[in-house]
């Protein structure tokens, strides 16, 4: 019997692996021509007539057809990629038409934008919100962008005169896109979410040919990747963008530690731009994936390279974060006041389990069985056992995060299920393609000619094919609640995607008038309200956040709120005089206009607000209480108007 074969190395997949040079500059083209194709593919299904996803099975039946038509194209032209590259291995090389070439390079780089187009831009074709519409933390998301499109600086997304303290890099940037289409920034979420992953999709492709040297396996993984992520992150793409990149940052530091200069400089990018993106991945993979490894590969070689390597990249990356983190850093060092953050504070069912997608009955939890399974038998491949050390520091993380609760508070570890999956589902394809190099020309070698060996391997692919789209047209089915709440949900325009009748929001247009009816611009106005959809669609400053989980640390949220229960306390007491003043001698700016859900001709109890309680460990993890203002205090220095079910108050002795 003979001995088992030698695992290839990842680069020996295939004749495909790029130098370095051509593999930089096919990141940066294909960046830039997969998001021109889905800001087009966009523009161009808001400018048909589709029905709305909630409410008719067209646009369904039309989002399978993209799926099918992408992943058979991908599946044909990497079947006639794979047989060249056989005739070639025995003799009968036939050269590659150029045509064919460029067509499947240009197609394979692109699958995954066209993979989010038919996933899930057809499906939102017909609303302009983004998944999930304006539910729970898409209201704080929508505002930032809000904020971006309205300012180009450090602005927090609520306070004024604070820098923000959540990462502005994606917001930023959407905010830049929004003024390049002329649209408000709640409405450039779509666009914006849509070209950020499948432009994160797409340039994994030449990543993972350089990695693996096989342009079918680097399009493999990129499909199944984004794939992944849009089912399981989606609805926060500036998350899943990150994520998506947690398998190839494992391998690179393995080339790293090794020596690879081009690995390094790649891994402390990546590190220094999620910094500015998303930081709970940051530090979960610097800690839990680089620094790990260099300590493991440290210890194993017996060698301080590793150490240095981190070292360099710990400090490169730093320096890439500070772009974004700088002024908010600095703000921190100076505050004269203690620092306020519950952000950790929020511990979901899933925060309670270890994820097991191996054990799930799909497609892609045979993916995963099967990476698992090739991660155990093939850790003497230096990548492999990246992958495999990797996937334990991040179970650590999840682990330390349930243990963190004993001192009240969490490491958000659940939100690390979709990097646990797409580690295990890229083993999967690893795993695959080493099946179909060796596995039956090494078990029948006087059995299998060439053109066995072809037709095995067209068979072998259309099996995956298949089983890729099975798992592919479901995503619009797994995103359909949330699907379902971007058609739903009202828009800043106070429309339905569904065209079915709006909710109080479409009141909201009418509110903005009457405040610029007296002069107060929107980025120079602050508003005390509980309407979070209000101040997610208009760029006005909140007096405070919608709760301390999103506020920014140096804005005293629990001081904020003290100080307005204790001006409603003190209205029924004062009057109008008296309340303006303890107004203005608030430590803050005080509130140029305040709106409330309430009746002006029969106030009640009062004029109504809510605010908001951190009651973690308890979930939900938020309380909300009612405090009323005396509706006398607003007969002078005010202007009152019944708006909706709205009664809005703005100043009107403001100077």
């Amino acid at each position: 019997m003979s001995a088992r074969p030698t695992p290839p190395a990842l680069q020996e997949y295939a004749p495909d692996r790029l130098p370095l040079r051509t593999a930089l500059i096919g990141i940066a083209v294909t960046a830039l021509g997969s998001g021109l194709l889905t800001l087009a593919g966009w523009y161009i299904f808001h400018r048909i007539s589709l029905p709305a996803f909630n409410t008719s099975m067209v646009t369904r039946a039309l989002c399978t057809v993209g799926i099918v038509a992408t992943v058979v194209l991908v599946a044909v032209l990497a079947t006639l990629w794979i047989r060249d590259g056989y005739k070639e291995k025995e003799g009968g090389r036939v050269p590659r038409p150029r045509w064919r070439t460029w067509l499947t390079y240009v197609v394979s780089y692109l699958s995954p934008a066209l993979l989010i187009l038919a996933a899930l831009g057809l499906p939102l074709s017909a609303t302009r919100l983004w998944l999930d519409g304006v539910q729970v933390d898409q209201v704080f998301r929508t505002q930032f962008l809000t904020r971006s499109a309205d300012q180009m600086g450090y602005a927090d997304m609520n306070y004024e005169g604070l820098p923000t303290f959540y990462p502005l890099g994606w917001f930023w940037l959407g905010g830049r896109l929004a003024h390049l289409l002329g649209i408000p920034g709640w409405e450039v979420f779509q666009p914006w979410s849509l070209i950020s992953i499948a432009v994160a999709g797409c340039i994994l492709v030449p990543i993972w040919q350089r990695l693996t040297g096989s342009l079918p396996v680097a399009t493999a993984i990129a499909l199944v990747t984004t794939a992944v992520t849009a089912t399981l992150g989606a609805e926060e793409p500036y998350s899943a963008v990150i994520a998506m990149g947690v398998p190839a940052v494992a391998v690179m530091c393995a080339h790293a530690f090794a020596g690879s200069w081009a690995s390094t400089i790649g891994i402390t990018l990546y590190l220094g731009i999620s910094a500015t993106f998303y930081t709970l991945f940051t530090g979960a993979v610097a800690l839990t994936v680089v620094c790990w490894l260099a300590l493991l590969t440290a210890i194993y070689r017996q060698q301080w390279r590793p150490i240095f390597r981190t070292i360099i990249i710990g400090v490169g990356s730093i320096a890439i974060a500070s772009i974004a983190w700088g002024p908010y850093v600095l703000a921190a060092l100076r505050a004269s006041t203690p620092l306020e953050s519950t952000a950790q504070h929020y511990l979901p069912q899933e925060g309670t389990q270890v994820p097991v997608p191996f054990l799930s009955f799909s497609i892609i939890g045979l993916l995963c069985l099967i990476g698992l399974v090739y991660l155990m038998i093939r850790l003497e491949t230096p990548e492999i056992l990246s992958l495999t050390c990797a996937l334990i520091g991040l179970y650590l993380w999840i682990l330390a995060s349930m243990i963190v609760t004993l001192i009240g508070s969490t490491l958000l570890g659940f939100r690390l299920e979709i990097a646990v999956v797409l580690t295990f589902a890229t083993a999967g394809i690893l795993a695959l393609a080493e099946l179909r190099l060796s596995g039956f020309k090494a078990l029948y070698p006087q059995v299998v000619d060439l053109k066995l060996r072809q037709r095995l391997n067209a068979a072998f692919l259309a099996v995956l094919a298949l089983g890729g789209i099975h798992y592919a047209q479901q995503i619009p089915e797994a995103n359909e609640s949330a699907l379902d709440h971007a058609y739903s949900d009202t828009d800043g325009y106070g429309e339905r995607g569904d065209r079915f009748t709006s909710d109080s929001s479409r009141h909201y247009i009418d509110i903005r008038d009457f405040i610029d009816s007296h002069g107060h611009p929107a980025d120079d106005t602050v508003v005390l309200t509980d309407e979070k959809l209000f101040m997610g669609y208009n760029p006005y400053f909140g007096f405070n956040a919608f709760t301390s989980h999103y506020a920014n640390p140096l804005g005293e949220f629990s001081v904020r709120n003290e100080q307005i229960q204790q001006w409603s306390k003190d209205s029924w007491e004062q009057d109008p005089a008296q309340f303006r003043q303890a107004l203005e001698s608030a430590p803050w700016r005080g509130p140029d206009v305040m709106i409330f859900r309430d009746n002006l001709e029969d106030p009640g109890d009062g004029f109504k607000t809510h605010l908001a309680d951190d009651i973690y460990p308890n979930q939900p993890n938020v309380r909300y209480r009612s405090v009323f203002f005396n509706p006398e205090v607003f007969t002078e220095g005010w202007d009152t108007k019944q708006i909706g079910p709205f009664v809005v108050a703005v100043r009107s002795d403001a100077s």
